[in-house]
């Protein structure tokens, strides 16, 4: 009888993210606690250097993290300096079409692309905790190859984003949708009346706490403040020598190199 209130118990918890919101119980606590150690790679850095620092064999860290002679680590690229709990999975990915409802469509707002013109992305992506996730992200039909290629190199580089859609299997704890890394969304420039490029699907932002906006001292997202010091090397942090390369090399120019703000997280091909 405990046994099977106990499994009761667990299916209710598995179901709760399909509740209404009104009955849903709170978010579920981050495993934070239980993340395995892992490291942040710098420049320069090598995987017997890497594997020196923290006393374990060099076979040791190339087969934790699946990185195979004579390949070194990438700069951004987080890597597991204990056995991790699960092996990653390999990268897959797809394109879907997506429904009016699927991106909130209102033809009263005058959004300037159509739902038949967009498309999810679907990408294995690595969460901060090391997992292997399938994640999608919303962009223009014209440049979803190329979100596919740089998701791949993300990948291959071992960078990993804090979350995808969708959030309530990937990252339920997670109740901030600001923080999460997305594509399409018809809204405008903040404090003015022009599009974004989100708004035609053509610019994607990642991981947003870790790579703020910043003009003057206006930061967004405010959580993003303990991100400004960009000279270091953090997990999810966005470097030019690094996950950058991801996007640029897949035209898609990188607002970290803006000159009147400095929009860290922000990818677009129109580079604005």
């Amino acid at each position: 009888m405990k046994r099977f209130s106990a499994l009761f118990a667990a299916l209710i918890i598995l179901l709760s993210g399909d509740l209404p919101a009104s009955a849903a119980p709170t978010a579920p606590a981050s495993p934070a606690a239980s993340t395995p150690p892992y490291h942040v790679v710098r420049p320069g850095e090598t995987i017997k250097e890497i594997a020196a620092v923290y006393g374990i064999r060099p076979a040791q860290l190339r087969a934790w993290n699946g990185i195979r002679k004579p390949h070194q680590p990438s700069v951004d690229g987080v890597l597991h300096v204990g056995k991790p709990p699960l092996p990653l999975t390999g990268w897959r990915s797809w394109i879907e079409r997506v429904t009016p409802a699927a991106v909130n469509w209102d033809p009263r707002k005058k959004c300037p692309v159509l739902p038949a013109n967009l498309r999810k992305v679907w990408v294995t992506y690595i969460d901060f905790y090391g997992i292997a996730r399938a994640g999608s992200i919303v962009v223009h039909k014209t440049i979803a190859k190329r979100i596919q290629r740089a998701f791949l190199s993300l990948y291959r580089m071992r960078f990993r984003i804090m979350g995808m859609s969708p959030m309530s299997i990937n990252a339920p704890w997670i109740t901030d949708m600001a923080t999460v890394t997305s594509g399409y969304t018809c809204r405008r420039v903040a404090g003015t009346k022009t599009l974004s490029q989100h708004a035609y699907g053509l610019a994607i932002d990642v991981n947003p706490v870790q790579n703020p906006m910043i003009r003057g001292s206006y930061i967004d997202p405010r959580s993003g403040a303990d991100f400004l010091a960009r000279y270091a090397y953090r997990r999810g942090m966005m470097h030019a020598a690094g996950a950058v390369r991801a996007f640029t090399a897949n035209g898609l120019p990188w607002g970290g190199r803006w000159r009147t703000l400095k929009d860290y997280m922000h990818f677009s091909t129109t580079d604005r």
